[in-house]
């Protein structure tokens, strides 16, 4: 089995709140790291009212101090949103106290709503267009040759903090791969191009410094359970979760509704077929079957978990699931 990872959107449930949804996230980084998984990324995203990971990187040092071995980082930083020093200094940084630790996955979608963003580059002349130079310019600060550097990121400068390409397109698989970088594709909500930015990635791909081979990593929705008809109980939540985005009215993460897929209007189930393509639902012999399909078909290097379940407990269970079936193989 290929390295499996873990990605936390820090869901708030209905009814619940900030404090709680960050203490199950550290919660679930120690499980996930006595079950065996290789990373936990946690994703930058703004004014959602379901998902405290904003802080991203204040969030990834709560849970490294909390964890020993587990690989932590951002699956990703919305690096428009940021400038490219203040991102390696917070890096830097975080390596410094957790060395050999911190991966730092990087995206040009703002994460957010257009006022949200406006207000998060507060007047700053950054745009989504200026990405590819915003990450060269990242990487620089990394260099441990700062001679010919006038600006010079303290923390950051020398330290080894590997760089993702994070993407759903094959602009981010072409940058990816001229830059010789680890290329992580968001398959768990965006599947559409999934097969060709594979092959673009690795047919482009130029060996460099960081990594003399193309190695990619796939996102994949997942909702394991004792039966069935639990499993897809679990995974309503998520699909309301898109519903309600088509809708304009994101939330919380709601609560399971039994049957939630058969009672929408035929063009919200075809949405939904079509956004989660890339979903894993069922006991684990079902999700033991469609990984290694999933595996199979794209040659994925890892594999990259999404859980998005409202109870706690119940994600728990889910990714111990995966873990004795998929990881430790005790099914």
């Amino acid at each position: 089995m290929i390295p499996l990872s873990l990605l936390d959107l820090s869901p708030i449930s209905a009814g619940s709140t900030v404090g709680a949804s960050l203490r199950n996230s550290l919660d679930l980084a120690q499980h996930a790291e006595g079950w065996g998984f290789h990373r936990y990324w946690l994703a930058e995203h703004h004014g959602m009212p379901g998902i405290a990971s904003a802080a991203t990187a204040v969030l990834i040092a709560h849970l490294a101090a909390g964890t020993s071995t587990l690989r932590l980082g951002a699956g990703g930083i919305m690096l428009p949103n940021h400038s490219p020093l203040v991102i390696a200094e917070q890096f830097g940084t975080l390596d410094a106290l957790h060395p050999g630790r911190i991966d730092l996955g990087v995206g040009r979608a703002p994460g957010t709503d257009p006022a949200t963003s406006r207000a998060l580059r507060n007047h700053r002349d950054a745009q989504v267009e200026q990405f590819p130079q915003d990450v060269a310019e990242l990487i620089g600060y990394f260099n441990a040759d700062t001679s010919g550097q006038r600006v010079r990121a303290i923390p950051g400068a020398g330290q080894h903090v590997p760089v993702w390409i994070l993407g759903s397109s094959l602009f981010g698989a072409q940058l990816a791969a001229h830059l010789g970088l680890p290329y992580a594709f968001a398959s768990h909500f965006a599947p559409g191009q999934l097969m060709d930015a594979i092959k673009v990635y690795r047919e482009q791909f130029k060996p460099s410094a960081a990594l003399a081979e193309p190695y990619v990593m796939l996102g994949i929705s997942l909702f394991a359970a004792d039966s069935d008809a639990e499993a897809e109980l679990l995974a309503s939540s998520w699909q309301q979760v898109f519903v309600n985005l088509l809708n304009g009215t994101p939330g919380q993460l709601p609560p399971p509704v039994a049957n939630y897929m058969n009672k929408l209007p035929a063009t919200q189930q075809a949405m939904l077929h079509d956004v989660l393509a890339c979903t894993m639902v069922g006991t684990a012999d079902k999700i033991h079957q469609q990984v290694n399909e999933f595996i199979a078909k794209t040659e994925a290097d890892e594999l990259i978990i999404t859980s998005q379940i409202y109870d706690h407990q119940a994600r728990l269970h889910s990714y111990d699931i995966v873990a004795n079936t998929l990881i430790n193989n005790k099914d």
